[in-house]
């Protein structure tokens, strides 16, 4: 056995011989990303009655450093559809362009109709199966092939999931219950109004931004309805009490 620590996990040459390094023939070194760097937290969606509203807050995080207090996660594409991204904000950039390039409409995660085109789901899991994912969770709202309000989820190894109310993120453990709570299994989508929605997503983010540190209180929401989409970018949260802060007197150079 070596022991020394840089050669662990290593054949010995002496033994089986020297590695063969010619399938590594490249022009240059792989560049793939490991692990996210700048990420954006939780994407919140709900269906209702004649659509869906989903909504995230417009920070995103450098490790635990609130970097960039302006990036908007929510993307429209169409007239009828929204992708709200989780995760590194550079490769939401990347596979917004490309879904873009393609042509993606956001309908196609419940019709299946267009093949050639790209959508969310595949990408991720032909990405991941080259051991390059995109570090992203994705919700995807609309309306599907029949006209009916849809949100589904994609996430990085390429698994999808629809629900009545979805979330990724922290969302899907402090905003999921709330919206379990104002929305029973088994209500059907016609007791649920777009002001109860867009109400329910508000509350949604005013716990997360209490509990998540990773949120801010300036988000983004979306209502998708066969009318168009309503999408409001540079909204805050009201009543937030964390305020109290800037009434402290007393501390380091302020003076009472």
């Amino acid at each position: 056995m070596n022991h020394f620590p840089e050669a662990w996990g290593r054949p010995r040459n002496d033994v089986y011989g020297a590695y063969d390094h010619s399938y590594l023939q490249t022009s240059g070194p792989k560049a793939h990303t490991s692990s996210p760097a700048v990420t954006g937290t939780s994407v919140v969606g709900v269906k209702f009655n004649g659509g869906v509203a989903i909504a995230t807050d417009n920070l995103a995080s450098y490790g635990s450093l609130a970097r960039f207090s302006d990036v908007k996660r929510l993307r429209n594409f169409g007239d009828k559809a929204m992708v709200g991204f989780g995760g590194d904000v550079s490769d939401m950039q990347y596979l917004d362009r490309l879904l873009r390039l393609h042509g993606y409409q956001g309908e196609l995660l419940a019709s299946r109709q267009h093949a050639q085109r790209q959508e969310p789901a595949h990408v991720f899991y032909k990405r991941r199966s080259e051991f390059n994912p995109l570090w992203n969770h994705v919700l995807v709202a609309g309306f599907d092939g029949q006209g009916e309000p849809f949100l589904s989820s994609a996430d990085l190894l390429g698994t999808t999931f629809s629900a009545p109310h979805l979330a990724t993120g922290f969302g899907a453990h402090l905003a999921v219950p709330i919206l379990r709570r104002k929305f029973p299994e088994g209500t059907p989508l016609e007791q649920v109004s777009k002001e109860e929605a867009v109400e329910a997503l508000k509350e949604c983010l005013k716990v997360l931004f209490y509990r998540d540190a990773r949120s801010s209180d300036k988000y983004s929401i979306a209502v998708i309805t066969k009318d168009g989409i309503d999408l409001k970018e540079d909204e805050q949260i009201q009543g937030q009490s964390w305020a109290f802060a800037e009434r402290i007197r007393g501390y380091g150079a302020q003076t009472a």
